[in-house]
């Protein structure tokens, strides 16, 4: 399944955000991986962040990943960084955003 989510960046860590995705923890994308993601991609337009991200299944890969440890400090560091987080609750898991139209 395709979802495509939509988060923002603080204004003054933009540089922050993306040094941080240089270097995101082995041990958290291989978790990723492991709940069943098979791509994760982030574009940025000023502050505004685009995700789209292909797994098996999203709830289960939020599920998953809510209370990994690795997870949840990366969360903690995201979240000094971000105005709207990526939500790991039950409740995000409907919270992609919704396909207006799709070239096939």
């Amino acid at each position: 399944m395709k979802v495509a989510l939509h988060t923002r960046v603080r204004a003054d860590r933009i540089g922050e955000y993306e040094a941080a995705h240089r270097e995101v923890p082995a041990e958290l994308t291989a978790a990723i991986r492991a709940a069943g993601a098979t791509s994760w991609t982030i574009w940025r337009s000023g502050t505004d962040l685009f995700h789209l991200l292909e797994c098996e299944d999203y709830p289960r890969l939020l599920a998953e990943l809510d209370q990994l440890p690795v997870n949840v400090a990366w969360q903690a560091r995201m979240a000094e960084l971000l105005d709207v987080v990526h939500d790991y609750s039950a409740a995000g898991a409907g919270a992609g955003l919704p396909v207006v139209w799709e070239l096939s």
